[in-house]
């Protein structure tokens, strides 16, 4: 545990100006999100409330709320325990998303202005840029900033928030689909295919474009996880070979 908890410790900044239940569970929260604590590890609030330097409570309805999204899962006689995303879990995801994705380009459309437009380009030009030198970490930070940019400018900010949430089930492998060349490439196609249909107020292309798009993403990252529980299983007869 002490290999990962002061990374938990950093996520749930005690000094921010938030209320403290608030601070416990995003920090909790990020910390399952992003794997720092490892699946299938016990969550013993009063350890975590000791290690932290806080009452009980505050992390209990942490892990409450927590649980409420399928993150984490009480075992009788155990405890709560971390989940792991499964394959099911993303394809479910990727479901959601694919309508909200598409409310959002669309309406975002309808009432962006030129100079946003403009500012869609340029972006753009900026991310086939970094493409070209072979930077591939701005690559993809660039692809995110466009995915925001779109959810900015539908001014639609619940949508936002469920969104985020969404996509931060599957944190750790989002990056996949950006990193082998030739998916790389057909991205960035995509979104510049997808501007200039917003640009052209073309719904029904918006729409299958958005679609499409994450298709391919939904099908890299599906891999990936496929290839980390093969690897799983693999090691896990390994394992059991040797007692």
């Amino acid at each position: 545990m002490d290999d990962y908890m002061k990374e938990v410790i950093k996520l749930a900044d005690l000094s921010q100006n938030k209320p403290l239940n608030e601070i416990v569970f995003e920090g909790l929260r990020n910390a399952i999100i992003k794997g720092i604590i490892p699946i299938g590890e016990r969550i013993n609030e009063s350890v975590y409330a000791e290690r932290m330097n806080i009452s009980r409570t505050p992390v209990r309805e942490a892990l409450r709320r927590i649980q409420e999204e399928g993150l984490v899962e009480y075992v009788p006689h155990y405890g709560v325990v971390v989940k792991k995303v499964t394959i099911e879990d993303a394809i479910e995801i990727y479901k959601i998303r694919k309508a909200l994705d598409i409310l959002a380009t669309q309406n975002a459309m309808t009432i962006m202005t030129d100079e946003q437009f403009d500012e869609m380009e340029a972006l753009l030009k900026k991310t086939d840029e970094a493409d070209a030198r072979g930077d591939y970490r701005k690559v993809i930070e660039l692809s995110k900033q466009f995915n925001d940019m779109i959810y900015t400018y539908c001014k639609m900010p619940r949508l936002d928030v469920i969104a985020k949430k969404l996509r931060q089930y599957l944190m750790r492998f989002r990056d996949i689909s950006l990193t082998e060349n030739d998916r790389r490439r057909k991205a960035l196609d995509e979104h510049w295919l997808l501007y200039k249909n917003m640009r052209s107020k073309n719904y029904d292309a918006v729409a299958l474009i958005t679609e499409e798009h994450l298709d391919y993403s939904e099908k890299f990252i599906l891999k990936e996880m496929r290839r980390l529980e093969e690897e799983d299983s693999q090691k896990g007869q390994v394992h059991g070979s040797k007692k």
